[in-house]
């Protein structure tokens, strides 16, 4: 994506003037208009990234009595998440999914009055067999999951007692942390295909079992109460009107001002005030900074002084799954609403989730890890469905390439052995004038808006409390 210009209208003075209504397109998000001044000051925060846990710190920020200044990198706000329009219905490109166990997201729907909707239920689900694929009925096939499944968490009631609190028996968790996901699955010594079944469902989240920690799975089973069906559900149940509503809600209530296509390169801390360079040499001052990018662009902004060597090493060994695509499909095929689940290591599509029926034919959406899949290309993705149902008709697509985004460097987040209990904690911590936030380094529900909000929570605590 080529650098676009920093664009300067307040936000503040644009939502006043159009009101949120007007403002609310596919993205949620209104491009400013005129150009900074060359230093511009006035702020006492500049918040770097306007995703959820952006944006949630500039709202504390603002009620903090504190006047925040948010540069966001793209033409529209939302970080990894991404509403837009596909087949006459709002789609989400990136994170998009809510559920009653996420406290922080939970409280915040209910405060703006965010509605959801829950995906219609498939048909037929296709998993690994002996040869190729075979086609289940929905309970059977998920009932066998659900059996499979469950014993790569067993103990974790154990080492993960309060699942928000994952140090809270860290002699356990330290450890296990060490473990990759498919160390875990082959300890079980599982029947081939019931391997296959095992490592497709789980290793694709992971952006590949022998990538991925045990830990980071086992959490997220832990806080779905160590329970297949609510770990299972807490992907089915999404924002009538997108996460794109709900985050402009979040931002009018923030007060903040706003600048699009301001990517950030240059972050400089000189003891007394934080100074911000853009790409296009646009420069802010302010009392301090929250940075709320994804971790894998850390390595992207210049320091002055340099980050310590956790935080580097975190970006270099990245948090979010580096190749991760999230497709959105219109299919029509004689199967109806189906479900597929593909082997680990598979190329292509790895696995399919159908949400809806459409006039003709039905929504759907997919992921990959696989670098050569381009998420564009019809024949490609079509020829990669048919190994599943061969009748199967792409009648449009539209995805986005996270790991080729370089704003986002990476889709969800999945970390890596070691990474829990080792540098965790020290990035939740300042330096200096400079906090960090992001659902990459939430302690609870990372890799979801719940932890995004969570962190920015966190981020701006820190600095009212200085």
């Amino acid at each position: 994506m080529p650098p676009a210009a920093d664009q300067g209208a307040s936000r503040r003075t644009v939502l006043r003037a159009a009101g949120l209504t007007a403002l609310l397109g596919a993205t949620g998000v209104t491009r400013a208009a005129a150009a900074e001044p060359a230093e511009a000051g006035g702020h006492d925060v500049i918040v770097i990234g306007a995703g959820f846990a952006g944006v949630t710190a500039a709202r504390e920020l603002s009620r903090g009595g504190l006047r925040p200044l948010v540069l966001e990198a793209q033409g529209r706000i939302g970080g990894r998440t991404y509403t837009a329009e596909f087949a006459g219905e709002k789609v989400e490109l990136g994170g998009a999914w809510f559920d009653e166990g996420h406290p922080h997201a939970w409280k915040e729907l209910l405060h703006y009055g965010q509605q959801r909707t829950v995906d219609q239920a498939p048909e037929v689900a296709f998993f690994p067999a002996e040869q190729g694929y075979r086609a289940y009925a929905p309970a059977e096939g998920f009932g066998r999951l659900a059996e499979l499944v469950t014993p790569v968490f067993d103990g974790s009631k154990e080492y993960f007692p309060r699942p928000l609190d994952p140090f809270a028996r860290e002699d356990l968790v330290g450890p296990l942390d060490r473990t990759t996901l498919i160390e875990r699955i082959d300890a079980l010594n599982l029947a081939p295909v019931d391997r296959a079944w095992v490592t497709g469902n789980l290793g694709g989240l992971s952006g590949g079992s022998a990538r991925g920690s045990l830990t980071q799975m086992a959490q997220w089973w832990a806080l779905s109460d160590w329970n297949y069906d609510k770990f299972s559900s807490a992907t089915s149940s999404r924002l009538v009107h997108g996460t794109a509503a709900f985050i402009e809600a979040m931002l009018a209530d923030a007060d903040a001002d706003l600048r699009l296509n301001s990517p950030v390169t240059r972050i400089e801390d000189n003891g007394s005030h934080v100074r911000v360079t853009t790409r296009r040499g646009t420069t802010y001052r302010a009392r301090a900074a929250v940075v709320a990018v994804p971790v894998n662009v850390w390595n992207r902004i210049t320091f002055a002084p340099g980050l310590p060597a956790e935080y580097r090493r975190l970006a270099e060994e990245t948090v979010a799954v580096p190749s991760a695509k999230k497709i959105w499909l219109h299919l029509r095929s004689d199967q109806g609403l189906f479900y597929a689940a593909g082997a680990e290591g598979v190329p292509g599509i790895g696995d399919v989730i159908p949400t809806q029926r459409l006039g003709d034919g039905h929504l759907a959406y997919a992921f990959s890890t696989d670098p050569a899949l381009d998420v564009t290309d019809r024949a490609q993705i079509q020829a990669s469905l048919r190994r599943w149902a061969p009748d199967t008709e792409v009648l449009a697509v539209r995805g986005h390439d996270w790991g080729n985004d370089p704003y986002a460097r990476g889709g969800w987040t999945y970390k890596r052995p070691g990474q829990l209990t080792g540098p965790l904690r020290a990035v939740q911590r300042p330096v200096g004038r400079l906090s960090f936030a992001g659902s990459d380094i939430a302690l609870g529900w990372s890799g979801w808006v719940d932890g995004a909000i969570e962190s920015g929570l966190r981020a701006a605590g820190q600095v009212l409390g200085r």
